[in-house]
């Protein structure tokens, strides 16, 4: 079977998969979302007069790593 591919993200995907991943998209970006303002949370709670936005930038940082790391480990 002869699949068409396309190019998201500098990587070449078929154009199926490409079509499931929209129908989620939003869905992985809302539990994104959750999963930063959990952070945000803790910060909040444990650092009294908090740099919300060194905060963010810290908590944004950690969570980028966390994703290289997992392609990493899923992609080689």
């Amino acid at each position: 079977m002869d699949r068409q591919r396309i190019c998201l993200g500098g990587l070449q995907v078929a154009k199926i998969e490409s079509i499931e991943l929209a129908s989620y998209r939003s869905e992985i970006a809302g539990d994104v979302k959750v999963l930063v303002e959990k952070y945000r949370k803790i910060f909040d709670w444990d650092v009294p007069d908090i740099d919300q936005r060194a905060a963010d930038t810290l908590i944004l940082t950690e969570v980028a790593l966390a994703v290289d790391t997992i392609r990493k480990d899923l992609l080689g």
